[in-house]
This record gives C-alpha cells, structure tokens and sequence, in this order.
C-alpha cells in the first residue's frame, strides 16, 4: 500500500530535508509551511531576534511551551524544558 502524502505540507521537498536533518515532524511542518508562504529566503531570515532559552526563566519556558501547544511541560525541569522546546 502506497503512503499518503500529507496534504498539510505545503513544501513537501524542505519538509522531507528538515526530517532527514532530525528535526520533530511539528518544526518541520512549520518551517516548511512558513517558506511555502513567505518564500525560502524570507524564512530564512526570520529569527535572532530572541535571548537563548538559558537566559530565559523557568516561568518563560513554560509559558513558550503552552503557546505551542506542549503537554506535560509542568513538572519538567529548566534544562528538560528547553530540550523539549529546541526539539518541538
């Protein structure tokens, strides 16, 4: 049986290339998606514009994680945290 293409995936090319690089099915989705629109180069861009996450509070982390929609992120650990958002 042949596998379904995901029809979400707007830059099925960049998305398969971020997978292979080891980046989580989601970020790959996003960033895919996000170049799609806005073009490869602007995407590209896009960032350097925040502190890294160690310079970020406990608090911070776990607000980010809300916003993106991780579970479990409550009892995680500062350095847990920001593994689970690198790797989201």
């Amino acid at each position: 049986m042949p596998e379904k293409k995901n029809p979400s995936i707007k830059d099925p090319e960049m998305y398969e290339a971020l997978r292979d690089d080891g980046a989580s099915e989601q970020k790959a989705a996003r960033i895919s998606n996000a170049a799609a629109k806005k073009g490869r180069s602007a995407v590209g861009r896009k960032g350097g514009k925040s502190e890294s996450y160690d310079e970020w509070t406990v608090d911070q982390l776990r607000g980010k994680a809300k916003e993106i929609g991780h579970t479990g992120y409550s009892n995680l650990r500062k350095q847990q945290l920001i593994d689970a958002l690198r790797n989201s």
